[in-house]
This record gives C-alpha cells, sequence and structure tokens, in this order.
C-alpha cells in the first residue's frame, strides 16, 4: 500500500513550543491543520504562538492558500487524526505517555497515513510497539523553532518501512525541511548528541568560574556559529588544514586529543550551578520578554538564511548543498 505524500489535512497532537511550530509551519504552506492538546488553555495559547510567529514566516513568504483561520482545534485524539493525510506527535518526553497516545492514534489513522513523533531522545522501536501498522511510524525531530530552522532527524524504528521513510522526506521537502535520515536508533539522533556535548563543556565552564554564561555565548556566536551555519565542522576543519585538507588537519591537530582540554561527563548539576546559570542568562536578557527576544531571533534567523542562500546561489550551489 503507497504511502501519502501529497497532504491536505495535517494533524498536531501537542501545541507546546514543538508542536505550535509544526502548526504555523504547516498553516505557512498553505494546509489545512487539525490540532489537539488536552491542557487547560492550549487552544488560546497555540493561537497566541502561532500569531507570534506569523510575521516571520509572511517575512520568509508564505505558500498558496496560508491562513491561521485554516487551523482547527479538536477535544479528542481520534477527532484530530481521523482525516489527517500527515500525524505529527509533539507530546512530552514521557514513553509510557508515548505508548498509549500512539495506540490510540494509529487505530483512528488512515493506514497510508504516516505518523512521526517529535521525540527528542527516545527511540521508535520503543514508543510504537503497541502501534497499528507500525511500518509507517517513525522520529520526525525538528529543531527549534520549527517554523524556521528547516533540519527535521527522520529515525525509523525497527518496523518501519524502507518506503514509508521515502514518504517521509518527500512530505517533509514539502513543508520546506531538510530531511535527514538517521541510520540507527541511538539515543539523542546526531544533532542533540553534538549540542549535549557542547552543553556539558559549557556547564563546566560556568562550574568552574572560567566563563558567565554571556561569555561562553559570545564565544559561539561570534566565533565558529558563524562557521556553522553555513559549514559545519568537518568542512571547516578540511580547510583549516590547507591544501593538503583533512588528512593534514588530523596528523596536526589530532594529538591535541589526547589533552584533558574536555570534560566529557556531566558536572553535578547543583543549586549553586543552576543559580549562577539562571543569573547569567536573566542578565543576557535584561529587559527584553521572551516573545520579543523570539522575533529577534526570527528576523536574525530568516537574515542568516537569505545570506547562506544567496551565497549559494552565487557559487552555483542549491540552498540544500
Amino acid at each position: 500500500m503507497p504511502f501519502i505524500t501529497d497532504i491536505k489535512i495535517f494533524a498536531a497532537l501537542g501545541s507546546g513550543v514543538i508542536g505550535s511550530g509544526w502548526v504555523a509551519r504547516a498553516l505557512a504552506h498553505g494546509l489545512d491543520v487539525i490540532a489537539w492538546d488536552p491542557a487547560p488553555g492550549a487552544e488560546q495559547a497555540l493561537r497566541q504562538r502561532v500569531a507570534n510567529a506569523w510575521p516571520a514566516l509572511e517575512k520568509q513568504g508564505l505558500g498558496a492558500g496560508a491562513a491561521q483561520q485554516r487551523l482547527r482545534f479538536v477535544d479528542s485524539i481520534e477527532d484530530c487524526v481521523r482525516n489527517a493525510d500527515f500525524i505529527q506527535e509533539s507530546a512530552p518526553e514521557r514513553l509510557e505517555l508515548k505508548l498509549d497516545l500512539h495506540a490510540r492514534i494509529s487505530a483512528a489513522a488512515k493506514p497510508a497515513a504516516i505518523i512521526a513523533s517529535s521525540t527528542s531522545g527516545l527511540l521508535p522501536s520503543e514508543f510504537y510497539e503497541s502501534a497499528s501498522h507500525p511500518e509507517r511510524c517513525m522520529v520526525g525531530h525538528p529543531f527549534n523553532p520549527v517554523y524556521l530552522l528547516p533540519l527535521v532527524e527522520i529515525v525509523g524504528g525497527r518496523n518501519t518501512a524502507a518506503e514509508a521513510i521515502e514518504a517521509a522526506k518527500v512530505i517533509y521537502t514539502a513543508l520546506g525541511m531538510r530531511p535527514l535520515h538517521v541510520r540507527k536508533e541511538v539515543p539523542g539522533f546526531i544533532a542533540d548528541r553534538l549540542l549535549e556535548a557542547l552543553w556539558r563543556e559549557a556547564l563546566h565552564l560556568v562550574n568552574d568560574g572560567v566563563a558567565t554564561t554571556g561569555e561562553i555565548d559570545d564565544a559561539i556566536r561570534f566565533g565558529a556559529g558563524l562557521r556553522w551555519s553555513f559549514m559545519g565542522t568537518f568542512l571547516t576543519y578540511t580547510l583549516a588544514g590547507g591544501d593538503a585538507g583533512m588528512r593534514h588537519f588530523m596528523a596536526q591537530f589530532g594529538p591535541a586529543l589526547k589533552l584533558p582540554w574536555t570534560y566529557l561527563a556531566a558536572p553535578e548539576l547543583s543549586e549553586q550551578l543552576i543559580e549562577d546559570v539562571v543569573a547569567g542568562t536573566s542578565e543576557q536578557l535584561g529587559e527584553r520578554s521572551i516573545a520579543a527576544l523570539e522575533r529577534y531571533r526570527d528576523d536574525t534567523l530568516l537574515a542568516v538564511l537569505e545570506a547562506v542562500k544567496t551565497s549559494k546561489a552565487q557559487h552555483g550551489m542549491s540552498f540544500a548543498d
């Protein structure tokens, strides 16, 4: 049975920061969206988050028929997924919750509809264990803000069909995303494992009094972060090797891997460390609200994305290259 790839109705279960990001992206691409979340006040909060994201989406360019009014909020899981062509779950990271949720989602959904979870660490073979037609079930892990950042990690479970992975790639690409198929089920997948290593080192530097949260962020945003936005780590280090490339870089800097530059293991999350991190980030935030900082982030991301896109075009490359 072929899977649905030309989607018209997008179902979103869970409407927090990630779930609302999916809703905003789907609406911006001219889809009808049906959403469900059992939390009190969830519909009002969802519509407010979408409204806050909409100016950035308008700047980016809306798809034909895009409208916030195409969002419908329903009271049950079954009503949310019954007529959906594609289903994206963004519930809290609890295995028991997802097991129950996906048993109900998959029982009510069309057999040809792809079902994806936004989980950032749970493995699909575990929480799709009771799902109906598990061959169409997978992880579709995005990055915040979902409505602007294109990366989505696709992770199949032991029962996921290869054809379903390919169908998900088509769907996510049509939503303006850059799907990345993670070949094996590993906790944290790819991107979050890299981010976790950086996060642990940053906490150690704060804990040891080496740097404040603001200084660490400056080290990233004025240094490697600028390169990461368009080149990544391996290509950056290839250039650092000069004409001889990565082989010379590895020979020159490889021995440094044995030096005690990194801690790797996370520091104890003491009350003092928590207070230091909270105080540092509060100072960084200043008088700005979270919503105002989100709008700044969105505008800056749009500028970076457009700059990268323009530069790649000048060098004969597509944005996905």
